[in-house]
């Protein structure tokens, strides 16, 4: 798999780091990494076509996901489908 640094802008013109390299560990708070790794295990997925069932299999399924399955709340599903969302339409 392509690991690759990405830079974001976001809205309060605050910059974010994603260093894929680097993502051991991955747990429910870091939703910028999780969705670039669903998008990169996914990338011809729309998220908004996956239920948050199978999010959150997909995510416990990650081979860098480490955090307690148990953890995940709707609101954390949420975010991280529209980061994914992001990540789906920065790279047609």
């Amino acid at each position: 798999m392509k690991r690759r640094r990405v830079k974001r802008l976001y809205a309060h013109n605050s910059t974010r780091t994603c260093d894929t390299e680097h993502m051991a560990g991955l747990t429910w708070d870091q939703i910028d990494n999780i969705a670039l790794e669903l998008y990169e295990a996914h990338p011809e997925t729309d998220p908004l076509t996956v239920r948050f069932t199978d999010l959150h299999k997909w995510i416990t399924s990650l081979p860098a996901f480490s955090d307690d399955p148990a953890k995940s709340t709707e609101g954390k599903l949420e975010a991280i489908q529209m980061a994914w969302l992001e990540e789906y339409k920065d790279n047609p």
